[in-house]
């Protein structure tokens, strides 16, 4: 599991994972040197982290397995101010949402880290709320002990600052103010962990390289920055989003079936691009299996080794073999009554669900009430046609209506119309 100090950035490099680093000579020569303490943060902006925030732990894993000391940072002091956005003003959530999110994000960053520190006897992560030690200072101290080291210049030079500062929307002290509460993040670790390390995405590197100037200034001491790219996908828009919504890392938020499927129905590009960025694969299987996936794209080799790899990662055994016998019975090749009512439900939620409206429909009537068929007479020539199934059974009699057998646990039946496309119905009182 773990790989030599001194590999670590040839790896990341391998699977693309820097887009920016600082002087990579002395980064090389000191992790080389033994262990270091490297540290990324997350802002408490939302109840949970989404998939963009995957390639970060991809990182921070990595740099885990070749022996280093990770920090995780949960910034219960920035997720109060928020980093600039180019276009508007952040709304600003109250303290006690924020601390809320603060912990539910501590809580979701377990598996990523925490797991394969006991299984494989690597570093344990260090947890740590920059809210500790921003909190406590006052006006003055702010001013006098790190505002003094900024450089105004500098910090409008910022592309989302100088964006605002050209905008009608213009951009307020508490935003502006940010990037010195970041950096001294940098500057905090550094003293109480002796970290030298700090990553992040490219779109950070302002906040980062101020950190790495404020503890030169304060501390005399040289540290060190890695970037990682922002991910987009072919077409621009970006990771995680499908059909305008986000795919979160909570699965309260996105089911673990519906983040199965968001990797397993990624475009091929995306799939072949994507795979190096977070399969820990060896270099030779990541490989084979674009080679796999430009071969034979109709197997979707590259899109189901994500969905497996991730689903395992962020939800654990029991989910991914729940997503991927959900999927398997919605589409025929497995039983449906042998899966949970959550998953299920979960599951027809991303097919398209319909509720029963008062005395029970006939298999034609559901058919056109979920949309499967556009009307009673396309509904009943498709069961004529043998293209009509209730609960992965083929249907032979269009105004047959569902017993009460046929009704699966939640109160569900499972529609589908030929090979694909399914919907599901719910009983009201279920």
């Amino acid at each position: 599991m773990t790989s030599a100090p001194s590999d670590v950035i040839d790896e990341l490099h391998r699977r693309g994972l820097i887009a920016q680093s600082t002087d990579e000579a002395a980064l090389r020569a000191h992790l080389a040197e033994g262990p270091v303490t490297y540290y990324c943060g997350f802002d408490p902006t939302a109840q949970s982290l989404h998939v963009g925030h995957l390639v970060q732990f991809m990182l921070l894993r990595a740099l885990q397995r070749a022996g280093h000391q990770p920090i995780v940072l949960v910034g219960g002091a920035t997720g109060l101010i928020g980093d600039p956005r180019p276009s508007s003003e952040r709304q600003l959530n109250d303290r006690g949402t924020v601390a809320g999110w603060v912990q539910r994000i501590r809580d979701r960053v377990a598996p990523f880290l925490d797991l394969p520190a006991e299984r494989y006897g690597l570093r344990a992560p260090i947890y740590v709320d920059n809210l500790d030690w921003t909190a406590p200072l006052s006006a003055i101290d702010f001013l006098r002990d790190l505002g003094k080291h900024f450089r105004v210049s500098r910090m409008l030079a910022k592309e989302a600052v100088s964006a605002r500062l050209n905008s009608d929307a213009g951009i307020s002290y508490t935003e502006f103010s940010y990037q010195i509460l970041q950096a001294n993040d940098y500057r905090e670790l550094h003293q109480r962990h002796g970290c030298t390390l700090q990553s992040g995405g490219s779109d950070q590197w302002g906040n980062i390289t101020a950190g790495i100037d404020l503890v030169r200034r304060t501390a005399g001491a040289s540290v060190h920055a890695l970037g990682t790219p922002l991910i987009t996908k072919a077409d621009g828009t970006k990771i995680g989003k499908t059909e305008g919504a986000t795919v979160w890392l909570d699965a309260e938020l996105t089911s673990p079936y519906a983040f199965f499927q968001y990797w397993l129905n990624l475009d091929d590009a995306d799939a072949r691009a994507w795979l190096p960025l977070f399969s820990e694969r060896p270099a030779h299987e990541v490989a084979a299996l674009v080679a796999e996936s430009v071969a034979r794209p109709a197997a979707r080799a590259v899109q189901r080794a994500l969905a497996e790899e991730l689903t395992l990662l962020v939800h654990g055994d029991d989910e991914l073999t729940q997503a991927e016998a959900a999927g398997r019975a919605l589409f025929g090749r497995a039983d449906l009554a042998g899966l949970g009512a959550a998953t299920l439900g979960a599951a027809l939620a991303e097919a398209g669900t319909h509720d029963v409206p008062g005395e029970l429909p006939s298999i034609a009537q559901l058919l056109q009430l979920t949309g499967l068929c556009s009307s009673l007479s396309d509904a009943r020539r498709t069961v004529k046609e043998g293209g009509a199934y209730l609960n992965n059974e083929r249907v032979t009699d269009a105004e047959a209506v569902p017993a009460g057998s046929d009704w699966l646990p939640g109160g569900w039946l499972v529609l589908r119309r030929g090979r694909r496309t399914v919907a599901g119905v719910r009983r009201p009182e279920a």
